[in-house]
């Protein structure tokens, strides 16, 4: 007799959380998909399935080969999981995109106000996501991990260092013993030697994930540190071996990516990390 089949996720989250835990076992076309669905899910339920196929660089047949993976009937089963999900979110993001293009296909020149006008709106977006699509149990558990570290390490290179130098600033007002790995004189390495099991890496990486930031913490795990990350995707290196990820999608402007909800981010972890170490101080 065969056995029951398993009933597909019936929610968006629910589908990225069995992603994330299969994705290590996915082919490499269904790893691709994979990754569009999670970066993408705010528009999935609007996209058809050439459309997907496209962005992936697949074939559509591969795109129903994913939805069955996971249970479904197919791509129009998956895909409404999203629509309904997503509707008060996606007319934001359509009617933004559909004004920048609007704005950059037009023959007059852009003046320094409507470039700005443009990076607000989607900061803006951006925030409103975030705040959605906040993963508050992954919130506190990097509180917890920064709670109990002996001594906090940071590390971001080029457009992630500012996000690791505030906190490095902020940081710096608490009682915990601070390191910032900047690299400087190429002397990462012997930072790093004085790392201890009980210490916490928080790393900062986007796509396409700088080398650096994957050497040092290469070598935070070897040392027996913890790793909090903040970076752009759950199905990738950093997030696998993350005791704690926090997922932050920017929004891209003309080419040039924000720090709006990065920071914002970095700002509320040192907030709520802060707020638990003045609460464990409190006699009462």
């Amino acid at each position: 007799m065969q056995a029951p089949q398993t009933p597909p996720p019936a929610s968006p989250d629910q589908l990225l959380s069995e992603v994330t835990l299969q994705y290590p076992r996915l082919s490499r076309q269904l790893k691709q998909i994979a990754r569009f669905i999670e970066a993408n899910s705010e528009r999935l339920g609007l996209m058809g399935i050439q459309d997907v196929a496209h962005a992936c660089e697949v074939q559509p047949s591969a795109v129903v080969r994913f939805a069955k993976h996971f249970g479904f009937s197919g791509f129009s089963e998956m895909q409404r999981l999203f629509r309904d999900a997503i509707a008060q979110h996606v007319a934001p993001w359509r009617n933004y995109q559909a004004r920048i293009r609007g704005v950059i296909d037009q023959n007059d020149p852009m003046g320094s106000g409507e470039i700005s006008r443009a990076f607000l709106e989607g900061s803006i977006v951006g925030m409103e996501r975030l705040r959605d699509m906040l993963d508050e149990s992954s919130l506190t558990r990097a509180v917890d991990l920064l709670f109990e570290a002996d001594t906090i390490w940071l590390v971001g290179v080029r457009r992630s260092f500012s996000v690791v130098a505030y906190l490095s600033y902020a940081l710096q007002h608490t009682n915990k013993r601070i390191q910032l790995v900047t690299g400087l004189g190429s002397q990462q390495a012997s930072q790093l030697r004085s790392l201890r099991p009980g210490d916490v890496m928080l790393a900062v990486s986007f796509t396409p994930y700088a080398t650096e930031t994957q050497d040092i913490v290469d070598q935070a795990l070897e040392n027996g540190a913890k790793l909090v990350a903040i970076t752009d995707s759950r199905l990738n290196a950093l997030s696998s071996r993350a005791s704690a990820t926090l997922t932050v999608q920017e929004a891209e402007i003309f080419g040039f990516r924000a720090l709006t909800c990065t920071l914002c981010l970095a700002q509320s972890l040192f907030v709520a990390l802060s707020y638990r170490l003045e609460l464990a101080q409190d006699p009462k």
